[in-house]
This record gives structure tokens, sequence and C-alpha cells, in this order.
């Protein structure tokens, strides 16, 4: 059981990378207008963070430090520095999205303005923070985030047409009237979403929380190799359900309660009940991961007490952060932009800093003053080469591809 409880990290990090507000509306959006055609895209984000997130679990477990304290180290402050800005600004986007996303979740299930709900769903996150363990945060959390597996179900309860989804997602190109551009850029932007920054600083010092040592290698190796390949397939569901009721409709998605709507088809109310536990759950462990996540960063790279292990008053500089970021994060929505809007921008972003998060692993992952003999190798080496290449090219091509496509309008 111990075992099996040591896997909710992976779930909790999974779940928080692929299927936050941003992923939950994004993934829907793509099935309505491309049905299947950019499913590859998820696959290939799926197999790029594991790669990477098993370099940067491995790291901590032979090192028993953080990613980013090692960068730090191993490369200097002037580089740290620039990774550190790349993904704190993106990672405290983020945030602000996924307080808006608990809101919204709210919202759908009271009817009550989402925006007199975040002040609420931010003081929420900072009490769990302040006052719940790490182990206790990521089993509640990464668990009811399984709830979301009702797409899946829904999908095969909706009936489509097995052969065609297949069909659609054998063949890279965009449908009907939507163009190159608009595809490479919901290309990009799921990509983006896979591999967000804070995934791989939040799985790392989660194993720091976690005590890891070189025994627990194969626990990290089972939370790797479960949890992002469970994102994806929740990612791919969510896009299937949507490519089958809206995409024959010609029906756009950009609402919370349309991404809900093909689960409410397939099982009613108590479908409904289900898909909000677990949307809640979902965009809530995204709020905790990112939030964590922006006092992680600065802490380590300051050389601050962090983490949850210490008592907040020994660890005062880095709940400051985090307070600050989620104050931020209010003020930013109060002035009722979209929370929406803000992640779908935030996972491009996400893209252009993705170079600068992980050359530095790749580096650190290869030094054996850190990892022993537990260096890359080949096979390794050649999988995280190759993407860091399809890294820098998403970097180079996403703003260009934000101003042609006007944001994928």
């Amino acid at each position: 059981m111990k075992k099996l409880l040591g896997v909710t990290l992976g779930i909790l990090t999974a779940i928080g990378g692929f299927v936050d507000i941003g992923d939950l509306v994004t993934n829907a959006l793509v099935g309505a207008r491309f049905g299947m055609h950019l499913a590859w895209i998820v696959i290939v984000g799926v197999i790029g963070i594991i790669v990477y997130a098993e370099m940067s679990g491995r790291v901590v477990a032979m090192s028993g430090r953080p990613v980013f304290d090692l960068i730090r180290e191993r490369l200097g402050p002037r580089t740290g520095l620039l990774a550190l800005v790349a993904s704190f600004l993106v990672t405290l986007l983020t945030l602000i999205a996924e307080i808006g996303g608990v809101a919204l979740a709210f919202e759908l299930a009271s009817g009550v303005s989402y925006l007199l709900w975040m002040p609420l769903a931010a003081f929420a996150v900072w009490l769990v923070i302040w006052r719940v363990k790490f182990s206790r945060l990521e089993q509640v959390f990464g668990l009811l985030g399984l709830l979301l597996i009702v797409f899946a179900i829904a999908l095969f309860k909706l009936g489509p047409d097995w052969g065609q989804l297949l069909h659609q997602a054998t063949r890279l190109h965009p449908i009907g009237h939507e163009g190159w551009a608009t595809y490479a850029y919901y290309g990009i932007a799921l990509f983006g979403a896979a591999m967000t920054p804070y995934e791989v600083f939040f799985f790392s010092s989660g194993g720091v929380e976690e005590k890891w040592t070189r025994r627990d290698l194969g626990t990290e190796r089972t939370n790797v190799f479960i949890g992002f390949p469970l994102g994806g397939l929740l990612s791919l569901s969510i896009m299937g359900c949507a490519a089958v009721l809206f995409l024959p409709a010609g029906i756009q998605v950009g609402t919370l309660g349309q991404v809900a709507l093909p689960v409410v088809v397939a099982f009613g109310k108590i479908g409904l009940a289900v898909v909000l536990l677990g949307m809640f759950a979902a965009t809530f462990g995204a709020a905790l991961e990112t939030a964590l996540s922006c006092g992680y960063t600065i802490a380590q790279y300051r050389g601050w007490q962090w983490g949850k292990l210490v008592r907040p008053r020994e660890a005062s500089r880095f709940h400051v952060v985090i307070i600050v970021c989620l104050v931020l994060a209010v003020l930013t929505l109060l002035t009722a932009v979209d929370p929406v809007k803000v992640t779908e921008y935030s996972v491009v972003f996400a893209a252009m800093a993705l170079p600068l998060t992980y050359l530095p692993i790749l580096i650190v992952a290869n030094d054996p003053d850190y990892v022993g003999r537990e260096t890359n190798g080949r096979v390794r080496n050649a999988f995280g080469l190759f993407y860091l290449a399809l890294l820098t090219i998403a970097s180079v091509a996403a703003i260009p591809l934000m101003i042609i496509t006007k944001a994928g309008a």
C-alpha cells in the first residue's frame, strides 16, 4: 500500500501538468476544431516529459538535492538566473489561471460568479500548503483527480466510430477551413502544456520532500511511467469526447461547462457530479503545484530554507513568496481577465521557456559528481537531445504563430 500511495506524486504532477484549467479547455477546443488530428502531439509531449522527469527524479534520488539548486551550482548564478526568470514568470502566469480555474469549477457547481470565489480559492490553496503534510496533499488531490477518468468512460458510452477516430489520429494535417498556421499554433500549445517547466521542478522538489535516496529509484520511475502516461490518457479522452460530440455539429468550445457536457450527455446528473469533483481536484492540485513551484524555484536559487519538511517559521521567505504570488494572482483575476485565455497564453509562453529549463537538466543528469554511475547513457541522451531540438523549434515558432493566427482565432 505504501508503494501504491507513493505513485501519487507522479499522478498529482501529471494531472496538474496535463489536465489543469487550460488543458481541460484546450484539449476540448482542439477536439472540437480538429478532431483527433492533433492527438499525436499529446503522445509526443508525454514521451518528452517522461524523458526529462525521469532525469530530474534520478538526480534527486542520487544527490538528495533538487534540480534547480544543482543548476545554479553547476552552471553558475547568471545562467541559473536566466532559467529562474523564464520558468518563474511562466509558472506565475499558470498559477493565475489555476486560481481562476478553481473559481470557475465552483461557479459551475453553485451558479455564483467566479469573481466571488477567487479570493476563497486562493486562501484555500494557501491554507492547504500551510497546514497539510506534503504526502497527504499529493495523496488526496492526486487520487481525487483520477475521477477525470470519467471522460474516458464517457467516450465509450457515447459510442463513437472508433475507425473514424483512428483515421483522424493518423492524418497529421488540418481539416476543413483550418490552415496550417493554426494547426501548428495549437500543436505548440499542446506541446508546451505537456512539458510546462514547473512540472519538473515540482516533481524533483517533491522527491526531496519525500526524502528519496538511491533505493527509491524504482519508486521514482514508477511515478514517471505511470503518472505521466495517465495524464496523457486523460488529455486524449477529453479531446476524443469533444471530437465525437462537438466536431460534427460545428460547435466551438470556450467554457468549462462545455468541456463537461460530453460527460453529462453520457451519464446525466451523476456524471456532472463526478466530473465537477474531478475538475475541482485537478485545478486545485495544479494550483498547489504552481504555488509551491513559485516558492521552490526562488528559494532554491537563493539558498533559502524551503519546503514542507521544515516548520513555516524556519522557511518564512519560502512561504512569503507563495503568499505574494497568490495575492498577485487574485489581483490580476479581479480585473475580470478570462482565466481560460490566461492559461492558453501561458502554455504558449511556456514553449518559449522550455529550452532554458530542459538543457540544464540534461547537463546535470550527465554529471557523475551528482548522479554517480547513474548518468544518462547513449539512449537517454539521444532522446534528450532530440527533444531539446523540438523544444528549440517550438520556442522559436511560438510567438510568430501567435501573431499570425491571432492566438488561434
